[in-house]
């Protein structure tokens, strides 16, 4: 008999650790404006010599993803970059949310000292569940099936360029049914 093979996948979450877990602020809040919360996460990009990881930042409102990095590792620095792109092109960052899992990134020193300079509240996730995250497992999944980035890339370079594009294309392109057939770009710029 024939079965099919079963993609391997990589965790991308580590809420196993010693730095501080902030509570979910945005539970019951109702989102009115961009740059009022950001959801963060990392999903996996496969290569033909492992995985590279997608750090991706989205803006609630108008689901146009505001920052992010793409490297080989799962290391803080992608993360931190992806952070620091998304600071820099927002305009207004006062009174913003910056929502993700507990994973060892998002609560490690380095990381919650930019949001605090930055004066970001933080949120996070409270029992780990995906379901606190959705928007941005829900991008994460976008991406991948739509703009096909859950396919195997030659190497990183390849993946890279495939990523651009992908986000390119989402923020500027795909029209969202939830944001009245606008693209995420549109409704950032109109309502910032």
């Amino acid at each position: 008999m024939l079965t099919l093979r079963k993609k391997t996948s990589a965790r991308t979450t580590n809420s196993y650790h010693r730095f501080y877990k902030y509570n979910n602020l945005i539970k019951d809040m109702e989102i009115t404006r961009p740059n009022q919360v950001w959801v963060s996460d990392i999903t996996y990009i496969r290569t033909i010599k492992g995985f590279c990881y997608l750090a991706l930042i989205t803006d609630m409102y108008s689901r146009k993803i505001v920052g992010y990095d793409l490297s080989d590792s799962l290391e803080l620095k992608g993360c931190v970059r992806a952070l620091n792109k998304a600071i820099y092109q927002a305009k207004n960052t006062k009174k913003l949310v910056h929502h993700s899992d507990r994973g060892i990134q998002y609560c490690s020193n380095v990381y919650t000292q930019i949001l605090k300079r930055k004066k970001i509240d933080i949120s996070m996730t409270e029992e780990n569940h995906c379901y606190e995250n959705a928007m941005a497992e829900r991008v994460n999944g976008i991406l991948k099936d739509e703009f096909y980035l859950d396919q195997t890339f030659d190497n990183v370079a390849h993946a890279k360029r495939a990523t651009k594009n992908a986000i390119n294309l989402y923020n500027e392109i795909r029209l969202h049914l939830s944001l009245d057939y606008k693209t995420p770009n549109m409704v950032y710029k109109l309502s910032a």
